[in-house]
């Protein structure tokens, strides 16, 4: 199975597949327009598409990297070759566009791999890639210190480290750094052998946030790892929408019931099929993304 991504702008999904041979993402051509178009309809992307790649060849304008090599799935489930363009002719194909409309595309697209995130997430990859996952011992707080670490590493200085700094976000005060060290024992100790059990613990790992930052990123991969030791299942979390796991995580300070009824509609025991975690990778990245 070729790795595959999808990532988002202004919530549409403009999935790409990974090129072993040439190490590189190739990205759906109908998709980059249906995204800069904010078009619901795949049909009028697809026809649109068509007609831009005529304009473009008639202004002499030539994508030279499109490719019909690779297989996308289509809204009916069916897998199909589509065009696809590699990151310097999706930014070519941005510059030249009919309209103003693919600025804003183009800052995302650029920005998505260069950041922080997009550095990252390629090391979220290559994480499940890697085989390393196996040889963690889920649930504790060394597994996802392990996870951070990797992540973040060499893009903060506090990659896996405990922070010492009591912090703030969105107006919810985390644990205290004079208390965190303690409260993550506890969490530690937190039993693992039900689905309702596991949730909790994920709840309070979230409330302690042991990271000056990279926290919610780290701990789902920590919580499908729990998951997959004590239930033989993981989260399919390309099923779970991104306002409504931020909504239910903010009540799950108070009252985990919506979170759990979240996970458990997307709960999936393909723990061994490396497009669910790929798909949750670029899902977890997309929760993280400012809108």
């Amino acid at each position: 199975m070729s790795k595959k991504s999808i990532r988002f702008f202004n919530n549409r999904e403009v999935r790409a597949v990974w090129d072993e041979e040439h190490s590189k993402w190739w990205f759906s051509a109908t998709d980059i327009v249906r995204a800069i178009n904010d078009e619901d309809d795949y049909v009028k992307a697809g026809n649109y598409w068509r007609w831009l790649k005529k304009k473009l060849l008639s202004d002499k304008i030539q994508l030279v990297s499109i490719t019909h090599d690779f297989k996308f799935q289509a809204p009916d489930g069916k897998q199909r070759a589509a065009d696809a363009l590699d990151a310097d002719a999706v930014q070519t194909l941005a510059k030249n566009y009919p309209n103003n409309r693919a600025s804003a595309f183009l800052d995302w697209f650029i920005y998505s791999d260069n950041s922080i995130d997009g550095q990252s997430k390629k090391k979220a990859y290559t994480l499940v890639e890697s085989g390393l996952l196996d040889t963690l011992e889920p649930g504790t707080v060394k597994c996802l210190q392990q996870i951070h670490a990797y992540l973040f590493g060499g893009l903060y200085d506090f990659a896996g480290k405990i922070r010492t700094t009591t912090i703030w976000k969105d107006g919810t005060l985390f644990c205290r750094a004079e208390y965190l060290q303690q409260h993550l024992e506890i969490i530690e100790r937190m039993p693992e052998s039900s689905f309702d059990e596991i949730v909790d613990k994920y709840v309070e790992m979230n409330v302690a946030h042991p990271f000056m930052e990279g926290n919610g990123r780290s701990t789902r991969i920590w919580l499908d790892l729990i998951f997959k030791k004590s239930l033989k299942k993981c989260v399919d979390w390309s099923m779970i929408d991104k306002k409504n796991y931020l909504e239910a995580m903010r009540k799950s300070t108070t009252n985990a019931t919506a979170i759990k009824s979240l996970l458990q509609g997307a709960m999936t025991d393909r723990i061994d099929d490396r497009e669910i975690f790929m798909k949750g990778i670029d899902y977890s990245y997309y929760y993280e993304q400012e809108d």
